[in-house]
């Protein structure tokens, strides 16, 4: 015969079971709006293939920092791709050379990410297609979200725009040739000069 105490511990225990469980299920390694933003499954493939199917929407991508330039107003990060596993973590290609081996640009207004960053050994990236390129193949992202990833956990960090529809201005850069211009309105948006 089971006591009172006994049931009582069972009772603690499978209640501190349910509570870790959806605890852990609560806490994603990206913000649950900007995965519903997100196109899915978009990969930098798709990006380079289609463009225009992109220009303007929200995309997912990893990547480790591999060059950066800046400008007055932009910091330009060059990202070597690192797909993303499903706890949008990124990773190595399977392929080294293939397309998924390829680089992509985020932008985002100066002295606006944490000092960090170039520590950050890979990076979970939610940006908004820009609908321009660099080196004409390279994708630029106007970064919403960034999630670092340092070597060790001291280095982990996170950074989120307070403008999810800003635009930077980008030097140099190419508008995808058969792209629709996307419509703009008024608002708070910035810097929409893209080549045209």
């Amino acid at each position: 015969m089971i006591t009172c105490g006994r049931l009582q511990r069972r009772a603690f225990c499978v209640l501190l079971a349910v509570n870790l469980t959806l605890a852990a299920a609560g806490c994603s390694k990206v913000p649950r709006h900007y995965v519903r933003m997100a196109e899915r499954d978009a990969t930098l493939t798709d990006l380079v293939a289609h463009p225009e199917k992109y220009d303007g929407k929200v995309v997912m991508l990893g990547g480790t920092l591999i060059e950066e330039e800046a400008n007055e107003q932009y910091i330009w990060l060059r990202l070597k791709n690192r797909p993303l596993d499903q706890d949008y973590m990124p990773n190595r290609p399977a392929d080294l050379s293939g397309s998924e081996a390829g680089s992509y640009w985020v932008a985002v207004e100066k002295n606006q990410l944490p000092q960090t960053y170039r520590e950050w050994a890979r990076m979970t990236v939610a940006g908004r297609v820009t609908g321009t390129t660099r080196f004409e193949t390279e994708p630029v992202l106007a970064l919403l979200y960034v999630r670092g990833w340092g070597v060790d956990g001291k280095h982990h960090g996170v950074w989120e725009h307070a403008d999810p529809n800003y635009q930077p201005t980008l030097p140099g850069g190419s508008r995808y040739p058969n792209a629709p211009q996307p419509a703009y309105g008024t608002g708070t948006q910035r810097g929409y000069g893209f080549g045209r």
